[in-house]
């Protein structure tokens, strides 16, 4: 059982700072900083954040 708590604390945490950076990113965008460091990190986060989620899919977990 505890292996699957630490399973859905780690994806809530995971979509909950994929939302944080996406809004991050917005707000970059908004200020025409598309090609700054931060927004970069954050697109490639996003990225990481995106195959992860589809390969859970992938195997019916979420």
């Amino acid at each position: 059982m505890e292996r699957l708590e630490a399973f859905e604390k780690m994806l809530s945490d995971l979509r909950k700072q994929a939302d944080y950076e996406t809004a991050q990113m917005e707000e970059l965008k908004a200020a025409g900083k598309e090609k700054s460091a931060t927004y970069r990190q954050y697109l490639g986060n996003r990225m990481l954040y995106k195959m992860m989620l589809d390969k859970y899919r992938e195997y019916g977990l979420i």
